[in-house]
């Protein structure tokens, strides 16, 4: 898996154990994420794919490098997506 997909991946996976927020973000906290066996099994570096996906803005978190235990209660944020605005010299229906 490359680094594109693992980090697709771990947006599906912190939607799934996250908790959405009201402007559509998600929110999970480190040790949620580095102890569940499915995330186990699919990241082979969750701190690396973490690292990849903030380098691309769509997650925020304090810090650089995360540590299990030590930052077990950071919170991670999964931006919200948002759609693409229509284009130029298309009508939209209101």
């Amino acid at each position: 898996m490359n680094v594109e997909e693992e980090v697709e991946r771990l947006k599906v996976e912190i939607q799934r154990l996250g908790q959405i927020q009201p402007d559509g973000s998600y929110k999970v906290t480190f040790g949620v994420l580095f102890n569940d066996d499915k995330c186990a099994n699919i990241f082979e570096a969750l701190v690396g794919t973490l690292r990849a996906a903030k380098r691309r803005k769509l997650l925020t978190y304090d810090g650089e490098l995360l540590l299990q235990g030590v930052h077990d209660n950071v919170e991670i944020i999964l931006k919200p997506t948002t759609p693409p605005p229509p284009a130029e010299g298309i009508a939209t229906q209101s």
